[in-house]
């Protein structure tokens, strides 16, 4: 029996999510737990898994459609299923199917058998071993139960002449075509023209970068991009760059090691720094706050975000109430977001409501740069580098390692004064760790 697909409820806070790309396409057997779609998110891409087994009756929603929470976005059922009925209540214009024909390609051949709703009728078999060999079911005759067109009708039908083998897209070639001005008509394939054959074109095309590749961006890369640049568009914001002494830093942590591992639990700087920045928020309010529209909101709380960095982009998870949670919470709490960003798990609920933003490029030996704001935030801190560096104390020179902090602030709420005395502040506690106890 058919049944609706709904766009799916990631998290508690999401209302709505945007259709990145189809997997399938109409026509196509699906087994549950196969995945339809990718969704995204203001702050994730999904992969969406089918929860029945069926075929792919109906597009609902196209790429690209921004889509309420629980509204239908396909129809899945059995093959040729009357779906009318289940669409009474209204439905948004169908979306081509995965195999579309090329726009100069030769008129339907009247020997094409359709059913009252406008498709060919075909065995399922049949379509898909058509689609297999890059072939119109449109040309075929049909001499199966009331003209359908079977298996055998596809392996003996044998097209006449060039112009009658009509070329199929898939609809993510079809997109990069017209994206790019690409007349599909010139594109090399053996039968249907896919994504690569559109990219090879566009490669050959780029001289005199002959190795040159075309990926357009999607999923996560697509959902970064966009607010990346959404943020240096909206912040006027300074990065502030202050050196640390981290001997005082090392030596708590070396003293706090063993006792988290006889609990289990693995210490590192990250969780150090983000209780510490707990605590300078509460000290700092205005840091600690959002900016939307024309009203700051100043949160009682610190929800400490860490950058994250994987092969498919970067995901920035929050620990909530950071400043209420002793050091080994916090570590447990970070190392499990951790593992559930890599492994793909990710929970939307996690990557919401967020106050504040660590990004560490310390492993990479980078000393200074210049983070962007995780919007609608107000700042960022940039964790640098330990580099044993020679430091003057009490007159004599002497070997440290010092690690710079680089804090990018929003100019609109925080001045440079305040980001100072932040900055200062954080550097005070790094240096001396049992000022948290105060």
């Amino acid at each position: 029996m058919a049944q609706l697909i709904v766009m799916p409820k990631f998290g508690l806070t999401m209302t709505e999510g945007t259709i990145a790309s189809w997997n399938v396409a109409v026509g196509d057997p699906i087994a549950e737990g196969d995945i339809l779609c990718e969704i995204e998110t203001d702050k994730l891409t999904n992969e969406f898994e089918s929860p029945k087994a069926g075929v792919l009756l109906k597009i609902i929603e196209a790429d690209g459609a921004t889509v309420t929470c629980l509204e239908p976005i396909a129809v899945i059922g059995e093959a040729n299923e009357d779906i009318s009925a289940l669409l009474a209540g209204g439905s948004a214009p169908d979306v081509d199917a995965a195999v579309s024909p090329v726009d100069d390609a030769p008129a339907i051949s009247k020997a094409a058998v359709k059913t009252a709703g406008g498709r060919i009728n075909a065995s399922p078999l049949a379509k898909k071993m058509a689609k297999e060999k890059g072939l119109d079911l449109a040309l075929i005759t049909g001499t199966g139960n009331k003209g359908s067109i079977t298996v055998d009708d596809v392996n003996n039908y044998t097209p006449t002449d060039k112009a009658d083998k009509k070329t199929a897209v898939s609809p993510v070639a079809k997109k990069m075509a017209a994206a790019s001005d690409v007349d599909l008509s010139t594109v090399a394939s053996d039968g249907r023209i896919m994504k690569k054959d559109v990219e090879a074109l566009l490669t050959k095309s780029q001289a005199p970068d002959a190795l040159a590749q075309s990926i357009p961006l999607k999923g996560m890369r697509k959902t970064i991009a966009k607010r990346m640049s959404e943020s240096w568009s909206t912040s006027p914001r300074v990065t502030y760059t202050r050196p640390v002494d981290a001997t005082g830093l090392k030596e708590f942590r070396s003293r706090l090691k063993p006792e988290f591992e006889k609990r289990g639990l693995k210490l590192t700087f990250n969780h150090i720094i983000m209780k510490v920045c707990a605590q300078a928020l509460l000290e700092f309010p205005h840091i600690n706050g959002s900016l939307v529209d024309d009203t700051l909101i100043l949160h009682p709380h610190a929800h400490i975000g860490l950058a994250i960095g994987m092969d498919s982009g970067l995901l920035v998870p929050n620990v909530k109430n950071c400043d209420l949670k002793p050091l080994s919470q916090i570590a447990e709490e970070t190392e499990k977001l951790i593992t559930e960003a890599k492994a793909g798990r990710t929970n939307m609920d996690d990557l919401v409501g967020g106050t504040f933003t660590l990004s560490n490029l310390g492993a990479y030996g980078i000393t200074s740069f210049s983070p962007i704001i995780n919007q609608p935030e107000l700042a960022i801190l940039g964790i640098d580098a330990m580099v044993d560096t020679p430091v003057v104390i009490g007159g004599e020179i002497t070997i440290r390692p010092m690690m710079n902090l680089s804090l990018t602030a929003d100019h609109r709420i925080i001045d440079g004064a305040l980001a100072a005395q932040f900055l200062q502040r954080i550097g005070e506690y790094l240096e001396n760790p049992a000022l948290l106890l105060v």
